[in-house]
């Protein structure tokens, strides 16, 4: 796992090199053609990364953006309405039926099919439409990291593509050293302060939720922490009952419009009693782990969680675990 997630930024380097025209097809097509729907298909890590590509098309191209229920088709046999559809399957190793079943339904009614996968060779490769590789390498971690981390970046270059926006592109360009500077960052202090904690909430809000959201589920798996990821404004709602003396909360605040509102909570809930191990860039007040920012605060969310992987794995060995054979845990999962 920790071999995988130092290699992030080399596997970035690699995709950002490859399929530049094909990128560019699909965001021309996505201008001359606006869609009228679009979800997206995927679970585990692989749905937290389509979860970031959801906010970026959402906050900067005004189109709605749905996770998509696969039992809708699998179960229910719904019939969807896909005139106008653009559908965005993500997956590592593309194996799992009830992503590769949509998407074949969905091309099959009519829809735009697009997959993100990087297993060559999958079902869910013949089943899309446009299919763009990770270009990750094989994963032997059970944990994925490297792939999580490259399907960000895809989602985050469909946006440039379709945008026509030329800062964000740069700022792509440069995001394997802005991560090399990144996988550097000490977060110790987490390591110490979760090495007993049997419970934590996650916080992120805007584009760095999907960051939370993996980081919940890297400590389940790798750590044995029940670990639940919430939106900044949500967890005021009925998770702040369970925060009490030395409750553990890591939020993630990189720069952006969320990032005053989750300063105040980090504040609010150390006030309260809480162990608060906020990530925010070097200089914030409060900011135990330091979030390395890249060319556009856009991508600084992928940043964030190649500082974390090194952390959660280390974690892990403190606790006496086996990052590398989390429990009852199988790299493929295929569900329907």
């Amino acid at each position: 796992m920790l071999d995988e997630a130092l290699s992030a930024p080399q596997v970035v380097a690699r995709q950002l090199a490859a399929d530049q025209n094909a990128y560019a097809a699909l965001g021309d097509a996505l201008r001359e053609q606006p869609p009228s729907a679009l979800l997206t298909i995927a679970r585990g890590s692989s749905d937290h990364a389509s979860h970031y590509l959801a906010y970026l098309v959402m906050a900067r191209l005004g189109r709605l953006v749905t996770s998509l229920p696969m039992s809708l088709i699998t179960l229910y046999q719904s019939r969807i309405e896909s005139k106008g559809l653009v559908s965005l399957a993500f997956s590592q190793s593309g194996q799992s039926p009830d992503l590769v079943s949509p998407t074949q339904y969905f091309r099959a009614n009519g829809a735009r099919t697009v997959a993100f996968v990087n297993a060559d060779g999958s079902p869910l490769e013949a089943a899309a439409e446009h299919v763009f590789r990770l270009h990750a390498g094989v994963e032997q971690s059970v944990a994925a990291t490297k792939s999580y981390i490259a399907q960000l970046v895809a989602g985050a270059r469909v946006v440039a593509a379709w945008q026509g926006d030329e800062d964000l592109a740069a700022a792509l360009q440069t995001l394997p050293q802005a991560m090399e500077q990144a996988a550097r960052q000490r977060w110790d202090v987490a390591v110490e302060a979760l090495k007993g904690a049997d419970k934590l909430f996650v916080i992120g809000r805007g584009t760095s939720l999907p960051i939370a959201l993996e980081a919940a589920l890297k400590f389940k798996e790798t750590c044995g922490i029940q670990a639940e990821a919430f939106s900044g404004a949500e967890v005021k709602h009925g998770p702040m009952a369970l925060v009490d003396e030395g409750y553990p909360l890591l939020v993630f605040a990189p720069r952006g419009p969320a990032q005053a509102g989750l300063l105040a909570l980090a504040e609010e809930m150390r006030g309260r009693g809480a162990r608060v191990l906020l990530a925010a860039p070097e200089g914030t007040p409060g900011a135990e782990l330091p979030l390395t920012c890249t060319g556009n605060e856009d991508l600084d969310p992928i940043a964030a969680v190649q500082s974390f992987y090194p952390m959660v794995e280390a974690l892990a060995q403190a606790r006496g675990l086996n990052p590398d054979q989390p429990r009852h845990l199988a790299k493929v999962t295929k569900t329907h």
